[in-house]
């Protein structure tokens, strides 16, 4: 998925928090919402139709969120670039969903 920021972000963050020093439990849900993000966009693109396109981008920013969330409440376990990453993921999603209406 070359020249899709948005889903390169989504793999990097992906492949630096399967690492995260979490609990087990923590790690199983932040593994599959992270490879959600980046599944659903890749889904997403791959769509012909804007509606399609917005209903796998919503997901994907659901699952963002989740991410977000998990981030947020084991801080310590994540350094500044995951954090700042999985900001931006959020933020971009978003405009992807704006712009595609």
């Amino acid at each position: 998925m070359k020249n899709f920021r948005t889903f390169e972000l989504a793999k990097t963050f992906y492949l630096s928090s399967r690492n995260s020093p979490v609990p087990y439990y923590v790690k199983q849900q932040l593994n599959r919402a992270a490879l959600s993000i980046a599944l659903n966009l890749a889904e997403g693109k791959g769509r012909q139709s804007r509606k399609d396109q917005i209903r796998f981008f919503r997901i994907a920013l659901g699952s963002a969120r989740e991410c977000k969330a998990l981030v947020e409440l084991h801080t310590e376990a994540f350094t500044t670039f995951q954090q700042r990453t999985i900001d931006r993921i959020c933020a971009s999603i978003y405009l992807l969903i704006k712009n595609a209406r």
